[in-house]
């Protein structure tokens, strides 16, 4: 009977796309060109894509409330 391989020890990668729609980029909406570009990242460069987005985030909200409230008040 054969069967999955044996677990090495080593845990699961998962594939970048995966990881970046999880932290919320739109990777749906990109062409399979951008797709292959960034299912070659490496591990140091999907950390540093994710690190910017998170500090990007972070500031986001306010800037996008502002823009909001100033966008339906003068519009």
């Amino acid at each position: 009977m054969t069967g999955p391989p044996a677990h090495s020890g080593q845990p699961e990668q998962r594939p970048v796309e995966a990881v970046l729609h999880e932290a919320g980029f739109p990777v749906d909406l990109l062409t399979e060109e951008q797709r292959m570009v960034l299912s070659e990242l490496t591990p140091q460069e999907l950390t540093l894509l994710l690190d910017v987005k998170n500090r990007l985030d972070a500031v986001g909200p306010e800037v996008q409330a502002h823009g909001e409230i100033a966008g339906g008040a003068l519009f």
